[in-house]
């Protein structure tokens, strides 16, 4: 009994672990909040944080209910999916560019009109290659065979891990706001953010 509760500790212990370093590591996701902390506020952003986090929560339940072996079985849909990922990052990283300076007109004429809201957000983790990669893995590695009270507590992990680690980052784009006083350096930095989306497609069209 002692060493079937140590080996579900120890598997929590690594589920938290990988729930963190895919979490708050570069990828669209973080990169879209450090431009929307910069450009918005972290108040502003916080429902698209939590869009992120339960979006991330809802794949991985979804997958636990039987998506994961549809995709399997339709290897188009996976076509789909990149394809999708492409089209869509693409228009967010123009949208990021073309930001204009927060101490010039209102929010409407920022980054797509406003800030990510949650049902957005939410959406967005759909056509983002890293949020599958980390529903499919935990999934597969943390759940699989397992029953639905793991695919609930794997779900239930990840949220928790993922939100504060995805925060640090719209956290330091509200610190950046300070710096980006003028158009020119917002300019530059809402480019480099753009770059950066852009790269983060770079393990889609790889597989």
């Amino acid at each position: 009994m002692w060493q079937i509760l140590r080996m579900t500790y120890d598997l929590l212990l690594a589920l938290i672990g990988f729930a963190f370093a895919t979490s708050v590591t570069p990828g669209p996701n973080n990169m879209m909040l450090l431009a929307s902390g910069a450009n918005f506020g972290f108040r502003r952003s916080v429902p698209h944080m939590l869009g992120i986090s339960l979006g991330v929560a809802a794949m991985i339940l979804l997958f636990g209910l039987g998506l994961e072996q549809v995709l399997r079985a339709v290897p188009q849909l996976t076509l789909v999916l990149k394809l999708a990922s492409t089209v869509y990052m693409l228009w967010l990283a123009w949208k990021i560019a073309h930001a204009t300076a927060p101490q010039t007109g209102d929010a409407e004429t920022q980054v797509g009109g406003r800030p990510f809201t949650f049902l957005q957000a939410a959406g967005f983790q759909w056509v983002n290659p890293k949020a599958w990669a980390l529903a499919l893995t935990a999934v597969t590695v943390y759940a699989g065979g397992q029953g639905w009270a793991a695919v609930l507590t794997v779900a239930l992990v990840c949220a928790v891990v993922n939100l504060p680690s995805i925060s640090v980052w719209a956290a330091t784009g509200t610190q950046l706001r300070r710096w980006l006083t003028s158009n020119r350096r917002l300019q530059v930095f809402n480019w480099t953010m753009a770059v950066l989306l852009v790269a983060s497609l770079w393990p889609v069209l790889r597989a």
